[in-house]
């Protein structure tokens, strides 16, 4: 896929200087910083530093000083207590955390996970039937409860209370709970809005801890659960969660707990230099697989393990269904590329709406996103279950797919979720106008050059720049994630060096240089289909976008060229911002 490469504005080259001068970095560092919103000595050093002093005080969350006092009752008082989580990655690290906490203090604790398809997300009957069944003091609830009115009110009647801990947006009303830890509440001023789930019930802890006079460096101990919830859950890396980030995959490296380290081993990765996208890759997507295929208890099963055996024997549970898993997402996507190629015609869909009635409800979110990778459109992905459609939408930039579902909300049952992802059920009487009604909608919001997705240009570079400090500065910008992402690099009228090839299943190897620089191994991963354009290629020069890291390869370290796009006419560089 070829894209519309963008170049940002950035700070005059005179502050540039003033920066790269003050840090004694180079000119294309100091553009990294800015695009950051860094532009002062002290600020880089916080950036490229981050400490747990860094760490926003947990009091400054509203509700924190009640949450924190009935938690440190139930502690004191020896509390039957039910943690009530979600079964994604974020709600079971969060469901963790507080289940090792609590157990710290000989508290009799259980957890409870709501079944994805019997259930679905958020506190329901079952859930709380539960806690009265174990006889429950306390309900915490984490990465789920803000919109829970009516369970809420439900519980205190039981004599129950609850406490909410969540970060998801917040409706008109807040539920009747002792505590409503949330940092999107209107009426909260915490400094940072962007936790996870298991950020939220993190402040928790460490709020308690407070209150219980202990040592402040406790919570420490969970700080790797709550970086698997940061990477693995798509919240911004910056501020708090940057600094929870590098300090949880320290933890990672030097001392990963059983369960982890079971998944580790499960899939060959060594610890010492985890990255945060081997944990999107490699670790969250096997956390996430028992929940997506139905129960996601056995995932807190695995990251509460206290022994190598017993985290082996989930890690091997948990791998036996990512793999099924894996089987039933590739078999959906095939099934629905085959049915855009035969039921639609691509120059007058501007919405994908594919239904089929057997489809998995477990997969179909993350084919949807596969679908717009591949034809770069909103695409909704629906199945029927017990009579009724459900499904999952996933979006591109420029159109709001929450706003296009409220168009439409006469026609649903509910809806639910935010600009780029949302779920959604109807009648299935109401398919063909919801099918049209969305493409419509589409069409209308999004022009031809919508359909070609942007790459956001970090800096142009000179390759004879690139050596091994260029790349140690880079470092520091880790962990990357959203709104910290990998620089991407451009670099005009590189020359390739011999013939470019294919290698493994469909990846473009070549190696380039530029003006007498050295000559740096390049991959494109998937990227099989530029290989004819550039044998055929009557120029000697193209320009390349790009990202740097370090490719490791029997002892032997050397830099390489992550390849995003190639253009072989240098159309990319009529839109480059003025200033840039």
């Amino acid at each position: 896929m070829s894209y519309r490469w963008v170049y940002p504005n950035t700070l005059k080259e005179k502050d540039l200087s003033l920066l790269q001068e003050q840090l004694n970095i180079p000119l294309e560092i100091a553009q990294l910083l800015t695009l950051r919103g860094i532009t002062s000595f002290d600020q880089a050093k916080i950036f490229f530093r981050p400490e747990e002093e860094e760490l926003h005080d947990p009091f400054l969350m509203e509700d924190m000083e009640a949450a924190a006092c009935r938690l440190s009752t139930a502690i004191r008082n020896r509390e039957k207590v039910v943690i009530y989580g979600d079964y994604d990655v974020d709600g079971t690290t969060a469901v963790s955390i507080l289940y090792f906490f609590l157990k710290g203090f000989g508290l009799d604790v259980e957890y409870y996970i709501p079944d994805r398809f019997k259930e679905g997300y958020g506190i329901n009957e079952d859930g709380i039937h539960f806690a009265i069944q174990k006889k429950a003091d306390l309900i915490v609830s984490v990465d789920c409860g803000i919109t829970a009115i009516d369970e809420a009110k439900y519980i205190k009647e039981q004599g129950m209370d609850l406490i909410i801990c969540d970060h998801h947006t917040v409706g008109s009303s807040l539920p009747d709970a002792v505590a409503v830890l949330d940092p999107k509440r209107p009426d909260c001023n915490y400094p940072f809005d962007g936790l996870s789930g298991a950020g939220v019930g993190f402040k928790l802890v460490q709020g308690t801890v407070q209150k219980l006079g202990l040592p402040p460096t406790l919570p420490e101990a969970f700080l790797d659960l709550v970086a698997i919830s940061i990477a693995s859950d798509i919240v911004p890396i910056v501020d708090e969660n940057r600094t929870l980030m590098r300090l949880g995959l320290k933890k990672i490296n030097l001392d990963p707990r059983p369960g982890i380290k079971a998944l580790l081993d499960l899939t060959n990765i060594q610890s010492g230099s985890i990255t945060t996208s081997q944990i999107v890759f490699s670790i969250g997507p096997r956390i996430n697989a028992a929940g997506r295929m139905g129960d996601a208890t056995i995932a807190v099963q695995l990251l509460i393990a206290e022994d190598a055996i017993t985290a082996d024997r989930y890690a091997r549970q948990l791998e036996e269904i990512n793999i099924k898993r894996r089987s039933t997402d590739s078999e959906t996507m095939d099934e629905a590329m085959e049915m855009l190629e035969n039921q639609f015609d691509m120059s007058e869909t501007s919405a994908m709406v594919l239904h089929h009635p057997d489809w998995h409800l477990g997969v179909i979110g993350i084919v949807a996103s596969r679908l717009v990778d591949a034809h770069y459109r909103p695409a909704i992905m629906l199945s029927t279950v017990d009579g009724m459609i459900k499904g999952s939408a996933r979006s591109i930039k420029g159109f709001n797919i929450y706003d296009a579902l409220k168009e439409c909300e006469d026609l649903l049952v509910q809806f639910g979720g935010h600009e780029f992802a949302a779920g959604l059920t109807m009648d299935i009487q109401h398919l063909d106008e919801f099918r049209n009604r969305i493409n419509d909608i589409a069409c209308a919001m999004l022009s031809e050059n919508d359909f070609k997705p942007e790459l956001e240009i970090s800096a142009i570079l000179d390759l004879k720049k690139v050596n091994t400090k260029f790349l140690k500065l880079l470092t520091q910008f880790e962990p990357f994630g959203p709104e910290n992402r990998q620089p991407v690099f451009v670099s005009w009228d590189v020359s390739i060096q011999g013939v470019p090839t294919i290698v493994g299943n469909g990846h473009l190897k070549m190696r380039v240089k530029q003006n007498g620089s050295a000559v740096f191994e390049a991959i494109g991963f998937n990227m099989h289909d530029y290989e004819p354009l550039l044998r055929n290629c009557k120029q000697d020069k193209v320009d390349i976008a790009y990202m740097l890291e370090e490719n490791n390869w029997n002892g032997r370290r050397t830099i390489q060229m992550r390849l995003k796009d190639i253009h072989v006419n240098a159309e990319g560089r009529g839109q480059k911002a003025e200033g840039f």
